[in-house]
């Protein structure tokens, strides 16, 4: 991870991250600022990675159980009852795929997760359209699969996934 910083999302990096967002959307769902600050406000881990010259290059929102947060995959993982760390989202751009900054940044939510005293963390990845790649990185992290389900009015279809806090990291 030559040049690459992680470091506390900020607002002034809300309108780089909404255009981020945007950009890989069928992967994540499509945000304006006011939704993302919204969202943001409920997360308890929001990081970027910024490369030598401090350009945000990846970022990741994560929330921690018993939020009010309307997502209906978060509400998903919610009815388990299971104390969990939710993925919400995590974008990194091209030019920062395969430098591990994935990786580290899900090292930080699952800390996160075992500070709060979660046993899991969750995340879901789009299997209908398919999004391969974020299906592999999952993978080799040792998330499983616990079911699908249809959103957004039967037009997206999800891997809901899950790993142990204790497991990979």
């Amino acid at each position: 991870m030559q040049n690459l910083r992680l470091r506390v999302m900020r607002d002034s990096d809300l309108d780089t991250v909404v255009t981020m967002n945007n950009a890989a959307v069928p992967a994540v769902n499509e945000l304006d600022t006011d939704a993302m600050r919204a969202l943001h406000a409920l997360c308890d881990v929001a990081l970027v990675a910024t490369n030598r010259h401090g350009d945000v290059i990846a970022f990741l929102l994560s929330l921690a159980n018993g939020q009010p947060y309307d997502s209906e995959n978060y509400r998903w993982f919610e009815g388990r009852g299971v104390r969990h760390q939710y993925i919400d989202r995590i974008v990194v751009a091209a030019s920062a795929r395969g430098t591990g900054v994935g990786r580290a940044m899900y090292e930080s939510v699952f800390e996160r997760a075992r500070e709060r005293g979660a046993s899991e963390v969750c995340a879901e990845v789009n299997v209908r359209p398919a999004n391969p790649r974020s299906m592999d990185f999952h993978e080799r992290q040792g998330f499983r699969v616990l079911g699908e389900q249809e959103t957004k009015n039967n037009t997206v279809r999800v891997a809901m996934l899950s790993c142990a806090v204790d497991g990979v990291f």
